[in-house]
């Protein structure tokens, strides 16, 4: 069974749908299993958080491995781990498995 464009957009809308409802704040601090597990993203305030999710969901490498090497995908450093801490940091954070994706609050 071949999948149509019109499918493939219905099934992006609705993946897109979801981990918006799956996103949330969430203290640094529950986050600290994660973080030891090597499983946290730092997600750059430049970008949609949930569009990035869903990019990691669908396994979209080329895209992934873009924002890698423009800086605006990392893993969370010590440093930043120890800031958040510090200061209560509450994030906004969706999982996309394995990784937990997090994103400082953007200014407004």
């Amino acid at each position: 069974m071949t999948t149509t464009p019109a499918q493939v957009v219905q099934e992006q809308k609705l993946l897109h749908a979801k981990l918006n409802t799956e996103t949330s704040q969430i203290e640094w601090s529950e986050l600290l299993r994660y973080f030891a597990g090597g499983l946290v993203i730092v997600v750059s305030s430049d970008l949609d958080l949930v569009d990035v999710a869903a990019r990691f969901s669908i396994d979209d490498k080329t895209m992934v491995e873009q924002w890698l090497n423009e800086g605006k995908l990392a893993k969370a450093t010590d440093e930043q781990a120890t800031a958040w801490l510090d200061a209560d940091t509450l994030l906004w954070a969706v999982v996309a498995r394995p990784w937990v994706l997090v994103q400082e609050n953007k200014p407004v």
